[in-house]
């Protein structure tokens, strides 16, 4: 009450005040809006830029069009884009079923070694990938699934130790009342109809953050798939082949800049669609498993 006597007492109210400072937050939060909106805004004009395809000192194109993309869709980019979108869609289910299966045992289950079993894998996946690499790839290139076939084995690689990532799906599961389980099993129904048909329709929003976690994963990796493709053009996916267009010798990046942007721009589509149709969800799954059991 002091307080406001105080602010009353110099002419301003406290609605003046609030104003005020809501006013500052919202000048604030245009301009972080403003400075992370450049760089895309950027992308998307130096994509429709045909007045040359090297980079250049200006912001704005002198000449728009869609000279960029007519290209882009004349090279090898479909067949990239297709190789990405497989492993996208066919990572994100698997990967869905063998995190929520993990994180559902070691959520209701109680068993020896559980919980050695949980800082183990804690543990292991404070390791970065990379260090595996040389000995991923000596397995897959004797198996056949690099270069060419490159997509299969990365879809194998991001799949095999995805039960590792449970964390935020068992807090998710910890939060759902253990009577649903106790009273499911009393009415005679499985450990496997549990999950399904009781936990599963309670858990649509970890379901659709896990999904989206395993569907955004291929679309940024270079190094594992990198090392798998092995300069192979038809096992690229969108990130190797278009650094490749970047880097790929001699004038190869003034050449190919702007279609490199129209890549840029093209990839970003359907990861922007599905992320902005899911979002709700997506903060839902986030805040629930942030929850401790």
């Amino acid at each position: 009450m002091k307080n406001n006597n105080s602010i009353e007492n110099h002419g301003l109210s406290i609605k003046t005040v609030n104003t005020i400072t809501n006013t500052f937050i919202y000048i604030f939060l245009i301009a972080m809006s403003i400075i992370w909106l450049v760089p895309f805004v950027g992308i998307v004009l130096e994509s429709l830029r045909v007045e040359t395809t090297g980079q250049v000192s200006y912001f704005v194109p002198q000449q728009f069009g869609f000279d960029n993309y007519i290209r882009l869709f004349e090279s090898d980019f479909p067949k990239w884009f297709l190789n990405t979108l497989l492993m996208g869609v066919v990572v994100s289910v698997l990967q869905t079923g063998f995190i929520l299966s993990m994180s559902y045992t070691l959520s209701r289950l109680r068993f020896k070694g559980r919980k050695t079993l949980m800082n183990l894998m804690l543990i292991l996946g404070m390791f970065p990938g990379f260090l595996s690499m040389i000995l991923i790839y000596k397995v897959f290139a004797d198996l056949g699934l690099t270069e060419a076939n490159a997509p299969i084995g990365l879809i194998i690689v991001y799949c095999a130790s995805s039960g590792m990532g449970y964390y935020v799906s068992k807090g998710f599961f910890d939060t759902i009342p253990k009577s649903l389980d106790e009273a499911a099993r009393i009415d005679g129904a499985t450990r496997w109809q549990v999950f399904y048909k009781v936990i599963m329709p309670l858990s649509k929003p970890i379901i659709i953050y896990t999904i989206l976690m395993g569907f955004m994963a291929p679309w940024g990796d270079y190094m594992l798939a990198r090392f798998l493709i092995n300069n192979n053009r038809d096992g690229m996916n969108v990130a190797v082949g278009m650094y490749k267009w970047l880097n790929g010798g001699g004038d190869s990046k003034f050449r190919n800049y702007t279609m490199f942007c129209a890549a840029g721009v093209c990839v970003s589509v359907p990861v922007t669609i599905v992320f902005m149709s899911l979002q709700k969800y997506y903060v839902e799954g986030v805040t629930g498993g942030a929850v401790k059991g």
